[in-house]
């Protein structure tokens, strides 16, 4: 799969020897010696984690995570520190953070943990792909397929419908038809579902 992993850490040394380490797994890596340029880089919309170094001058590794989620960039952060404390880590994963690591870090448990990260960031990019293809299905409704939606999901039969919305059974039939069709689905049942992981998707922006 493509992917990217960030290494942010103003150790060059520290810095190049990680992205020389994930080059030889074959892992894809881009080095940044500040938080400054790593957040200022232009994204690729690929998969992506980050290896973050927790202390570095003017942006703390705390201050990039906020940023990247006050920018809504849904990154694994693998979190490296020389000088981890217990309530350093438990703040780390209070605020999201995919893992704590201490340097030196065994170069085992560094790409085991990357490669996990990005098997979460390869399922993420493939829930966010789902959710906005059933926002944009929803999006394609009419105003009147949207009040059929919503009535046929309360569980009324083509005729309720119809005497709720003074409407011929027929027209109603028509509408359901476009409602299922549109919304890619085959029975209420499913209707229901899609109409409850859009209703959480929207919740959760």
């Amino acid at each position: 799969m493509e992917h990217i992993v960030y290494v942010v850490d103003d150790d060059d040394t520290v810095r190049r020897s990680v992205v020389s380490l994930l080059e030889s797994a074959d892992l894809r890596a881009v080095g940044f010696s500040s938080a400054q340029s790593f957040l200022q880089h232009p994204f690729e919309d690929l998969p992506s984690c980050v290896i973050l170094d927790m202390q570095m001058p003017a942006i703390s590794g705390f201050d990039v995570a906020d940023a990247l989620k006050a920018s809504g960039r849904e990154i694994p952060i693998i979190f490296l520190t020389g000088h981890g404390t217990i309530p350093m880590s438990v703040r780390a994963i209070k605020g999201g953070a995919y893992e704590f690591l201490t340097k030196p870090v065994e170069s085992t448990a560094l790409i085991d943990s990357i490669e996990s990260a990005l098997r979460l960031a390869q399922n993420n990019a493939v829930q966010l792909k789902e959710h906005y293809a059933l926002k944009q299905r929803h999006m394609s409704l009419t105003p009147r397929e949207h009040e059929v939606l919503q009535l046929a999901i309360s569980g009324l039969l083509n005729k309720q419908i119809a005497a709720e919305l003074g409407v011929s059974e027929i027209t109603v039939k028509v509408h359901r038809r476009r409602v299922m069709e549109k919304m890619q689905v085959r029975s209420v049942a499913e209707l229901v579902r899609a109409v409850e992981r859009l209703t959480k998707t929207l919740a959760a922006e």
